[in-house]
């Protein structure tokens, strides 16, 4: 099994409303991605509630294995939800590791 996590920084210049918005419609969007995309085995996203930390958005999902990774990350209904994100995200980090 791989754990995959992923972090989100938007960008600051942002209205406090719009990224809001941005962050909760993603979440939702994310979150909903199991109805299409049978092999996600868990997802959840986590909107950051503490403003002295860099990142905004928390992605943690299960894949049975990095094959499924790949074919999430490739998958059109998962490039549609993360393009929400496209010209709002400032960065963005990644780890995958076995469990």
């Amino acid at each position: 099994m791989i754990k995959h996590i992923v972090l989100f920084r938007l960008k600051k210049e942002m209205l406090q409303e719009e990224k809001v918005s941005l962050m909760k419609r993603f979440k939702q969007e994310i979150e909903a991605l199991p109805n299409d995309i049978d092999f996600i085995r868990k997802i959840e996203v986590g909107l950051n509630v503490n403003p002295a930390e860099e990142f905004d958005i928390a992605l943690y999902s299960e894949f049975d294995d990095m094959e499924d990774v790949m074919r999430y990350a490739k998958h059109p209904k998962h490039l549609a939800v993360a393009a929400l994100l496209k010209d709002a995200k400032e960065s963005r980090s990644c780890v995958d590791y076995e469990f």
